[in-house]
């Protein structure tokens, strides 16, 4: 009897799957789905382990406002994915550059668009990032392009409770990198504040205030009130903040 191994003894993935730039080794269903839903586009995928066996994975894929998840199975070096098998990463990638469509439960088609990197460099200014693409909707393996939006950020309204008066007013916000900023208005260049998330311990729903689509970012010296104007874009700047807060801890 044969043994095919494609993981290392220490459980990580061989070197042919560490390529893939947008392959996530460690990230779970419902990571994927809050990072995808927060961060992401519609089009937006990524290849992830799953927990069905060391040689299970899934192809994640945002489809307007949910994630769709289809399975992928490696046998012996080979890559299974629906009725479809291919005899390596580089044959199964092609195969996604060139036949971008996925039939979901529903009967639509959902289209790969926007590989979603593994490491992404943020710069201190959010313009663009360069990034290994390995697959782009319309295009062959050697024709890709290797830029991508920037990732991990988030800008907007939210309405802020005073420190001293506790009264409410509009800010813009910003979230790049490690800071989440606010300004007086859209327009100012230099902002009120800028608060480190490497300090803040928690973020949450709060229904402890007047106003609905509330949350909270806790720190130290401060609990900081914001409120949304729908439930929807208060739950996108909780899973955002939170996703960050967990690559903090991890030391990312």
């Amino acid at each position: 009897m044969s043994v095919c191994s494609s993981t290392r003894s220490d459980g990580e993935p061989t070197d042919e799957l560490e390529s893939v730039s947008w392959y996530h080794y460690d990230l779970t269903r419902h990571a994927t789905e809050a990072l995808l839903l927060s961060n992401g586009v519609d089009g937006s995928f990524l290849l992830r382990s799953s927990q069905k066996g060391p040689d299970c994975f899934a192809l994640s894929v945002r489809a307007k406002d949910s994630v769709r998840h289809f399975h992928v199975r490696r046998i012996c070096g080979r890559y299974s994915f629906g009725f479809n098998e291919f005899p390596s990463l580089l044959e199964f990638t092609s195969h996604m550059a060139n036949q971008p469509l996925l039939g979901s439960e529903s009967g639509n088609l959902i289209v790969l668009k926007h590989p979603y990197p593994r490491e992404v460099e943020e710069p201190s200014i959010y313009e663009s990032v360069s990034v290994h693409t390995a697959v782009q909707s319309g295009r062959r393996h050697s024709d890709l392009v290797p830029t991508a939006p920037a990732l991990g950020t988030k800008e907007g309204y939210l309405v802020k409770q005073g420190a001293i008066i506790k009264s409410w007013k509009q800010r813009w916000f910003t979230l790049s990198r490690n800071e989440l900023k606010y300004f007086k208005d859209k327009m100012f260049e230099e902002p009120i504040r800028t608060l480190d998330l490497t300090a803040c311990s928690a973020v949450q729903f709060d229904y402890s205030q007047e106003r609905v689509n509330c949350f909270c970012l806790v720190f130290p010296e401060r609990t900081f009130y914001l409120c949304a104007r729908t439930g929807a874009e208060a739950d996108e700047w909780i899973k955002i903040l939170r996703w960050k807060l967990s690559q903090i801890r991890k030391g990312r």
